[in-house]
């Protein structure tokens, strides 16, 4: 068989990925992150980033950066439990743990690597674990290297949780863990996680949260959707990231010092890894900082998200179910969202579509993501070209 032939498949796959509107087309940035870019060469207005906060390229960050790598160096060198360990990274985790509240944090290399640490390390294939249906790919992904029993409950329903536990009660699990996004990252809605506690407190499981979407962005100061519940010291486990809101790159697990001793010892990627480089240790314990010192950032984001979202659906588009700067444009077909994307990129918007597998078939939709960064009249130029666009494609 020849070398085209073996590859035949993937030229078919990805015929049937253009003809069905579900071919990702991956376009390229020459500019910093901010309210604007220039991409493909175009200078557009930003509505993809996850940079809700504005930090990527924020002076502060910058100079804390260079700064580090004139004294330190650029890379780590090794894994953390042989050379890599600097005392950066131990401020940066011990700075961490008291922003979220809790006894001790664990970096790693990005919020995905966190997830691949923390589940497989805490169950395994004798364990149960109780994972909502919409959970991130990363919790799957963790769920699926742990080899534990996974059981989904209907989304964001503490209800179904409890009928789940109670119908596998007699099975036999040695332990079992609730895993929940925080923020579910495409539609922008918030877990319950109060009365999932209540389910953890009831069952006596372990109790997870993916809170990649939530840091800098719920809670007093962005300090996270246990902050947001009143929940210190009751959630065993907090994921976060640190390349969303804080602008930087990598990921933390935040909770008991127990938790963080035995993921020292078993979470895989922190054992085999080399871990964050210098530059972003630096520039996340500057945005630390930021986030310590005012919670001015956290409230422009949040006053525009709130103006945006209001004016969408005033113009007619369906927002779904968030509750959170994370704004679905809800229409459908995966062909008509890659439609209305490269129309707003030709009219000055750089806002991407989202399709299956991303989302499930016929819930298409173009995500906005707003940061403190946009200005009002950044904001209004947006609502106008979505409104156009809108229009011209028969969605309003």
């Amino acid at each position: 068989m020849s070398e085209k032939q073996k590859t035949q498949w993937i030229v078919e796959e990805l015929s049937n990925l253009k003809k069905s509107g579900l071919l990702t087309h991956i376009r390229t940035l020459s500019s910093p992150q901010g309210a604007w870019l220039v991409v493909d060469d175009k200078k557009v207005l930003n509505f993809c980033s996850n940079n809700y906060l504005g930090l990527a390229n924020h002076p502060l960050l910058v100079e804390s950066a260079k700064a580090a790598i004139d004294e330190f160096g650029v890379g780590p060198g090794a894994v953390r439990p042989i050379a890599g360990t600097m005392a950066l990274h131990l401020e940066l985790e011990r700075r961490l743990a008291a922003f979220k509240g809790v006894e001790a944090a664990i970096t790693f290399q990005s919020g995905f690597n966190a997830n691949l640490a923390a589940i497989p390390a805490l169950v395994s294939k004798e364990d149960v674990i109780y994972s909502d249906e919409l959970n991130h790919a990363s919790i799957i992904d963790g769920c699926r290297l742990s080899r534990a029993k996974v059981i989904r409950y209907a989304h964001c329903d503490a209800d179904d949780l409890r009928v789940q536990i109670e119908k596998s009660k007699g099975d036999g699990y040695r332990r079992s863990l609730i895993i929940t996004d925080g923020v579910f990252s495409m539609d922008g809605d918030v877990a319950p996680l109060d009365k999932l506690y209540e389910v953890a407190q009831e069952f006596d499981a372990l109790l997870m949260v993916d809170d990649a979407h939530g840091e800098g962005v719920l809670g007093k100061g962005g300090r996270g959707i246990v902050d947001h519940y009143n929940l210190h010291g009751k959630v065993d486990v907090e994921m976060g990231t640190l390349s969303k809101a804080f602008g930087v790159v990598g990921g933390v697990i935040a909770g008991s010092q127990i938790i963080v001793d035995w993921l020292k010892q078993r979470g895989r990627p922190f054992l085999f890894s080399s871990a964050m480089t210098i530059p972003d240790v630096a520039a996340c314990l500057a945005s630390l900082n930021l986030l310590e010192e005012s919670t001015e950032l956290v409230d422009k984001l949040w006053e525009n998200a709130d103006y945006f979202k209001r004016e969408m659906r005033e113009i007619g588009f369906d927002t779904g179910v968030s509750t959170t700067p994370i704004t679905p444009i809800m229409l459908g077909e995966a062909a008509l969202a890659q439609d209305f994307s490269r129309r707003l990129f030709e009219e000055g918007i750089f806002a991407m579509a989202l399709g299956f597998p991303t989302v499930p078939r016929g819930k298409a939709r173009i995500r906005v993501m707003i940061s403190a960064a946009h200005s009002r009249e950044d904001l209004d130029r947006g609502l106008a070209a979505f409104k156009s666009v809108g229009q011209e494609l028969g969605v309003i």
